[in-house]
C-alpha cells in the first residue's frame, strides 16, 4: 500500500469533530445512486488472443526481483516472486479481477456461501471434483484444516508472519462429502473470501518443521497448471513446468523461467535475447518504443549515436585548428571508445525492435507520510497545512502524462478506482488552499517572519554532509546516467513485495517492488551550479519563511538513493517548492537504499517520506494495521504495527473492527469509506497517485504484459502461431517453437 507481494490485511457516528479548526467530516459519496468506485483508471494490456491462436510449448523467460529465499508465502522473508511462484503452482479460491474485486476461481472452487450466520457464521467451500494435488491425492478438509491450524496464531511454534481471518475460525471440518468443507468462526469475518489462497497441502501445513523449513527452496506437492522444477540460486533462476496432472485448461507454454536479473540490466537482457518479459523503467520504454518506429533516416540522434557525433565533429575541428598530436590521439580514443558504444546501443536498438512496450497502473499507489510521533507535525493544525498546500493534480500529472497514463491523483487510502470501496474521500481534508494553510499554521503558533535563534551546528563543524549535500548531488548523478539508466522501480516501497534489499516493519523487512515511474528531470536541479551553503533565489510565489520559538519550520524529507529515486526526487522537488509557498522549509536527504526502511521509515526517523502501498481486495483486514492507532506496548515502547505515520484515532479502529464483522456488502462499503474519511481528517499520510505499470513484451507473447488489477491467467500465456502474427511475423517467434 516503491516495496512489497503479500499485503497488509468499528462504532459508527454521523459526524467526526477534529481538534484543529473543528472539521466536520461530509457525508459521503455513496449515499446517491452513482455509484463512487467507477471504473478503473486503466485497464491490463496483455495482447490479449484467444487460446487458439497460442503454439503450444516453448518458454516464457520472465524478469522478476530476487531468487526468493523462500516458497511459502506465509513467512516474513517471503517476497513478490513467492506470491507469483504461488499464483502459478497452487490453488486460489478466490482471484482478482480487472476491477481489483475477488472472484471465485472455478478451477478449484465449485460454489462457497456463508450458509448460517447465528449463533456462528459458517462457510461451505464446495470443491471442484477434479481438483488433485499433483501426487493424486484430491484437495480436501484435511488441507484446510492444516492450514487453518499454522496460521492461527495459536501454535508459535509456527513462524508465521500473518494470521488475520484464520485467527477468527473455531473449527474446520469435512462438509456431507468429500468435495466439501465446512468452516465455522468464532467471530464474524467480512473478508473471509481472503483465506485460503492460495492453499498450501497439509504435508507443508501439517507440522511447525515442515512449514518453518520444508517449502523453502522446494515444493513436492503442488496444484496449479504449472510446478516447481527447480529453484536453481546459482543461475538465479526458477523454472516452472506444465503439471501432468492439471485438470483445467492445458498450459500453453511449456516452461516458465522466473530470471533474476537487475532493473539497470533488462535493458541489455532484452536485447540479448535472454528475457521475453520485463517490467521496465520510462527510459527503457522510451527506448524500446522509439526503436520500434520506421527507420527513414530522418530520426534524430540519440544516446550515444548523438556523443559519436559531437565527438567526430569535435575531432574534426582539432585537425583544422593544428591541435597537437596528443591531443589528436586523446580525440581519437575518446572517439572510438564513443563508436563502440554508439555500435553497441545500435545492436540493442535493432534487437529491441522485437518487443513492445504495454502499459497500465500498479493495484498501489505512491503516498506523501507525515511523521506525527514528535516534532512540528505531532500537531494536527501542520499536517493538515502541509496537506492542504500539495497540488496533487499537478504531482500526478509530473509522474503519469509523460507516460500516456491517467493522471487523476488518488482519492482513497483504502481502494483504487474502480474497486468497490472506492470513493474519493479527500473533500474530508479539502482542497489545495495555501490561504488556508498559512491560516492553520497561523493557529498552530507558527507565523511568518518571526525570528530565528543562530545555532551551531555541531555535525558541520564535524564534517559530516549535510542534506542536500555534494555529495547526494553525485548520488543524483549517479541515479540514471548510464545507457541502462532505468531499473523499472520509481525507488518508492510497497508493502507487500520484497526484493531482499529493503527493510522495515517488525521483522526487519520491508518488501521492495518493482515498479516504474522514474520520469527525465528537465533540467538542472535549482542551484545545481551555485557554490555549496549559497542560498537559493527567492521566488515572487515563495512565503516568508514560518518561525515559533525561535526556530524556523524545518521538515526532514527522507528519500532512498540510489538507482530508481529519480521520480521520488522529482516529485519531492515539487513538494518542496509547494511548502516554500507557505512557509515551510522541506530538507531533503537522502539516505542509503538497503537502510530507508528499517532505518528510517520504521523506526520513525523522518519528517516526510514518500513510499507506496497496494491497495487490495480486503482493505477492512489488509488495511487495518497500517492505519490501526499506535498503543503502548508492555515493554514500555509503542507498537505501531504498519502505521509508520504513528497517526491513527479510535473511531478509524472502530469503523474498521465494524467492517470486518460486517457480511453485508454495502454496509461494510460505507463502513470503508467513513474509515477513509476520518483518515483524510487525520492527514498522516496523503495519497498522491497511482503508481505506473511498464512491461517490455516481446510481440509474439500473447495474455502476458501490464496486468493491473487482474491475477495473471497462467495456463492462457503463450508465443501465438505463426499464422496468427500477420504477413510480417514478429522477431523472436522462434522461441515460440524452441521448447528451451
Amino acid at each position: 500500500m516503491s516495496h512489497d507481494g503479500i499485503g497488509p490485511r468499528a462504532v459508527l457516528r454521523s459526524v467526526a469533530f477534529l481538534t484543529a479548526g473543528m472539521l466536520t467530516v461530509p457525508a459521503l459519496a455513496g449515499c446517491g445512486s452513482e455509484d463512487p468506485a467507477g471504473e478503473p483508471l486503466a485497464g491490463a494490456d496483455v495482447a490479449a488472443a484467444d487460446r487458439s491462436d497460442i503454439a503450444d510449448g516453448g518458454t516464457l523467460r520472465w524478469a522478476v526481483d530476487t531468487v526468493p529465499d523462500t516458497l511459502n508465502t506465509f513467512q516474513a522473508d517471503a517476497d513478490t516472486t513467492t506470491a507469483r511462484i504461488a499464483e502459478a503452482v497452487l490453488p486460489s479460491m478466490y482471484r482478482t479481477d480487472g476491477r481489483g474485486r475477488a472472484v471465485r476461481n472455478a478451477d478449484y472452487l465449485a460454489s462457497a456461501d456463508v450458509v448460517d450466520t447465528e449463533p456462528k457464521q459458517v462457510v461451505v467451500y464446495r470443491l471442484a471434483q477434479q481438483a488433485v494435488w499433483s501426487d493424486g491425492r484430491e484437495i480436501g478438509a484435511a488441507d484446510f484444516a492444516a492450514q487453518w491450524r499454522a496460521l492461527s496464531g495459536k501454535d508459535t511454534a509456527y513462524w508465521t508472519a500473518r494470521n488475520a481471518g484464520y485467527d477468527r475460525i473455531e473449527k474446520v471440518e469435512r462438509g456431507r462429502n468429500d468435495l466439501e468443507v465446512k468452516v465455522t468462526f468464532s467471530r464474524p469475518y467480512a473478508d473471509w473470501k481472503s483465506l485460503f489462497s492460495p492453499l498450501y497441502p497439509k504435508e507443508v501445513m501439517g507440522a511447525p518443521d515442515s512449514f518453518n523449513d520444508g517449502a523453502r527452496k522446494k515444493l513436492k506437492v503442488t496444484a496449479g497448471p504449472f510446478t516447481v522444477d527447480k529453484v536453481d540460486t546459482k543461475e538465479d533462476e526458477v523454472v516452472l513446468t506444465r503439471n501432468p496432472r492439471w485438470w483445467g485448461r492445458a498450459a500453453r507454454l511449456q516452461k516458465i523461467v522466473l530470471r533474476a536479473v537487475p532493473h539497470d540490466k533488462r535493458v541489455s537482457a532484452l536485447s540479448d535475447g535472454t528475457l521475453d518479459l520485463a517490467e521496465i523503467d520510462p527510459e527503457a520504454a522510451r527506448r524500446i518504443t522509439v526503436a520500434a518506429l520506421p527507420q527513414d533516416g530522418n530520426t534524430p540522434l540519440m544516446g550515444p549515436e548523438a556523443d559519436r557525433s559531437a565527438a567526430d565533429a569535435l575531432h574534426s575541428w582539432a585537425v583544422a585548428n593544428g591541435s597537437d598530436e596528443d591531443a589528436a590521439d586523446e580525440e581519437i580514443s575518446a572517439r572510438e571508445k564513443l563508436r563502440k558504444k554508439a555500435e553497441k546501443y545500435a545492436r540493442q536498438q535493432k534487437a529491441l525492435g522485437g518487443f513492445e512496450v504495454r502499459k497500465s497502473l500498479e493495484p498501489a499507489y505512491t503516498q506523501l507520510a507525515l511523521n506525527g510521533a514528535e516534532g512540528p507535525l505531532s500537531d494536527e493544525r501542520v499536517r493538515r497545512a502541509v496537506a492542504r498546500a500539495l497540488d496533487r493534480e499537478d504531482l500526478a500529472g509530473a509522474v503519469l502524462k509523460p507516460l500516456g497514463l491517467p493522471a487523476e491523483p488518488v482519492g482513497s487510502h483504502l481502494a483504487l478506482s474502480g474497486q468497490a470501496a472506492y470513493s474519493d474521500s479527500s473533500g474530508a481534508l479539502g482542497k489545495p488552499d495555501a490561504k488556508e494553510a498559512r491560516a492553520l499554521l497561523s493557529d498552530a503558533g507558527w507565523v511568518p517572519g518571526g525570528p530565528v535563534k543562530e545555532e551551531k551546528d555541531s555535525k558541520k563543524d564535524e564534517g559530516e554532509e549535510a542534506a542536500g549535500s555534494e555529495a547526494d548531488t553525485e548520488d543524483t548523478k549517479d541515479s540514471g546516467g548510464s545507457e541502462d539508466s532505468g531499473d523499472g522501480d520509481d525507488g518508492t516501497y510497497v508493502v507487500g513485495e520484497d526484493d531482499g534489499r529493503n527493510h522495515g516493519t517488525g521483522d526487519g523487512k520491508a518488501p521492495h517492488d518493482s515498479g516504474t515511474g522514474q520520469l527525465k528531470q528537465g533540467g538542472a536541479p535549482a542551484g545545481a551550479y551555485a557554490p555549496k551553503g549559497t542560498a537559493a533565489p527567492a521566488r515572487a510565489d515563495t512565503a516568508p519563511p514560518v518561525a515559533k520559538d525561535g526556530k524556523a519550520l524545518v521538515l526532514r524529507f527522507v528519500l532512498p538513493s540510489g538507482p530508481g529515486s529519480k521520480t521520488l526526487e522529482t516529485v519531492a522537488g515539487r513538494i518542496a517548492e509547494m511548502l516554500e509557498k507557505i512557509g515551510i522549509r522541506a530538507d531533503i536527504s537522502k539516505v542509503d537504499n538497503d537502510s530507508y526502511f528499517k532505518d528510517h521509515i520504521a523506526s520513525g526517523d523522518f519528517d516526510l517520506a514518500l513510499y507506496s502501498w497496494p491497495a487490495t481486495a480486503f482493505p477492512a483486514t489488509d488495511a487495518r494495521p497500517v492505519y490501526s492507532k499506535p498503543v503502548p506496548a508492555a515493554d514500555g515502547s509503542l507498537n505501531v504495527e504498519q502505521n509508520w505515520t504513528r497517526v491513527g484515532t479510535d473511531q478509524v479502529d472502530q469503523l474498521f473492527d465494524q467492517a470486518i464483522a460486517t457480511l453485508d456488502d454495502s454496509e461494510r462499503r460505507d463502513l470503508i469509506r467513513k474509515a477513509d474519511s476520518r483518515i483524510w481528517a487525520a492527514a498522516g499520510s496523503i495519497p498522491l497517485y497511482q503508481r505506473p505499470q511498464l512491461v517490455a513484451a516481446r510481440k509474439n507473447l500473447a495474455n502476458a504484459g501490464a496486468f493491473g488489477f487482474a491475477t495473471p491467467v497462467y495456463e492462457d500465456m503463450g508465443f501465438l502461431k505463426k499464422s496468427a502474427q500477420g504477413p510480417e511475423g514478429s522477431p523472436g517467434a522462434e522461441n515460440s517453437d524452441s521448447g528451451s
